[in-house]
């Protein structure tokens, strides 16, 4: 059965590879991104959430089958904030009436690992709140103290998104209406995003302390692509609140083998 995918940060990475992949298996594919996409927006606004779900839904004629909320930014500036996590949930609750009225409805974010790592609690909290605007003002603050507390922004909005996807996905609205919401947990992945962090010995030693990957070394984007199809596809009918880490192992190094404490 051909389905109507949303995929958000179509234009490269991850988004495109699944874009890619999506269509190949004859899907109709709406590319969300900043540009060279079907819907130019600006996810790190309210504004650009709210054109890119009025063209979506007009595009679709109202009824989408799977949104793949998969825009982010790995910067440590407080726009991280708007894009990797305002950007994904805001979208998600635009397009639920859309969602609603296919026969079997699925949503995916992209998260990270790193939502493991250490982030900053009330970045978190802020985020969960639903206070955008408080949110960036404390993540200016990292960026204010300096010394390394800069680098908890990225991993607080991937923590913030898995925590929000698992208190979201058994609320009625959300669980009643069908639709199972889950997110991939990607480690190292070859993307633009990080060309530049793996493209020294340095740089790969450096990652290597905190996102340890003994299985097959760094991701290629198609493979995120295809976890990310059979979450949203029909197929998956129980999977629901889950982040699916993709990571080589690096939550088994880092927490291994008794995560139930």
């Amino acid at each position: 059965m051909k389905r109507k995918y949303v995929v958000t940060g179509s234009a490269s990475g991850i988004g495109l590879a699944t874009k890619k992949k999506l269509e190949s298996l004859g899907n109709t594919v709406y590319g969300v991104d900043l540009n060279d996409a079907e819907i130019v927006a600006d996810l790190s606004t309210r504004a650009g959430r709210e054109m890119a779900a009025k063209k979506a839904l007009e595009l679709s004629d109202g009824v989408i089958d799977a949104l793949v909320a998969n825009a982010g930014s790995g910067k440590s500036e407080a726009k991280t904030v708007s894009i990797n996590f305002f950007g994904a949930t805001e979208l998600i609750s635009h397009l639920h009436s859309a969602l609603s009225k296919s026969g079997s409805p699925r949503v995916v974010v992209t998260s990270s690992m790193a939502s493991l790592m250490q982030v900053d609690d009330e970045l978190v909290l802020k985020m969960l709140s639903g206070d955008e605007q408080g949110a960036l003002v404390r993540a200016g603050e990292l960026i204010s103290l300096g010394g390394g507390a800069e680098g908890r922004i990225y991993s607080s909005t991937k923590r913030a998104l898995s925590r929000w996807i698992r208190r979201e996905c058994i609320k009625d609205e959300w669980a009643k209406a069908g639709i199972p919401i889950n997110a991939v947990g990607p480690g190292i992945v070859k993307t633009p995003m990080v060309s530049e962090m793996i493209a020294t010995e340095e740089g790969r030693a450096g990652l290597a302390k905190v996102v340890p990957m003994p299985l097959h070394g760094y991701l290629e984007a198609d493979s995120v692509a295809e976890l990310i199809i059979w979450l949203s596809s029909a197929a998956n009918t129980h999977v629901t609140g889950q982040t699916v880490y993709i990571d080589g192992g690096s939550d088994a190094v880092l927490r291994g083998d008794d995560i139930w404490k």
